[in-house]
């Protein structure tokens, strides 16, 4: 359902020269993103919540080609609280063909809803999927300490920056066939873990957010980082947790 604007009105909201407008950022986040191999083949993408809005990466693009135009705009204030299946109010809908919402929308409104994120990225890294195939199977979650690049990630993604000496603990969920029915087991680990910054999907790749698009980026990095030398440290057998 969309609201009721003029196409110019509508058209308005994604047409900016600021470079820090949401409908820019995305696009050139995208762009960085696909660089480091995170949103390849379409997968992953971004949601922007500024003020009233949420700006929204299309669903099945090339992510390094993403323009503002491409962008879809919704009001924060929804009839109902996205779900799978559900159907969302609309402020701006691409005139392209073939372009959708992205499928993650259910699942970055648990980031808005539930953590009061102003960004959540979600992403196909490898290193994410890598490690959680490397733990074990019943692994409920992902834990590190005394690794510098923890002083990097936020308490439940949005609090204060943890400490060297802290245990950094990711929850892990397991993959769905279908990318919103994700939404309900992503929501039920972010209650269980409430101070976890992101959700591992095992298989799949990890949701991340935080207060800011910027803060949302930076922990994107700081985890992958994690997650890569992770991946190292468990071939190595080296322990997680703990500095020996």
């Amino acid at each position: 359902m969309s609201t009721k604007l003029t196409h110019e009105e509508a058209e308005a909201l994604v047409r900016s020269n600021d470079p820090e407008h949401p409908a820019n950022l995305i696009c050139e986040l995208c762009r960085d993103f696909y660089k480091l191999g995170w949103v390849t083949g379409t997968g992953g993408g971004i949601s922007i919540r500024h003020g009233e809005h949420v700006y929204l990466a299309p669903s099945g693009v090339q992510k390094e080609r993403i323009k503002p135009e491409h962008i879809f705009v919704l009001p924060f204030a929804q009839s109902s609280v996205p779900k799978p299946g559900s159907q969302r109010d609309f402020i701006r809908i691409p005139s392209t063909k073939g372009l959708k919402e992205s499928a993650c929308t259910p699942l970055f409104w648990n980031a808005f809803t539930m953590r009061e994120a102003g960004a959540c990225i979600h992403t196909h890294s490898q290193h994410a999927v890598l490690l959680t195939l490397l733990l074990p199977r019943d692994a409920k979650s992902f834990k590190m300490s005394h690794q510098e690049m923890i002083k990097g990630v936020r308490i439940g993604g949005v609090g204060k920056t943890l400490r060297f000496f802290d245990t950094l603990e990711v929850p892990i969920i397991e993959n769905t066939a279908d990318e919103e029915d994700l939404t309900e087991g992503m929501a039920e680990a972010m209650r269980k873990y409430p101070d976890a910054p992101a959700i591992l999907v095992r298989r799949h790749g990890v949701y991340v957010w935080g207060n800011t698009w910027e803060q949302a980026k930076t922990q994107s990095e700081c985890l992958d980082y994690l997650f890569e030398m992770a991946t190292k440290m468990l071939l190595a057998k080296l322990p997680l947790v703990g500095d020996e």
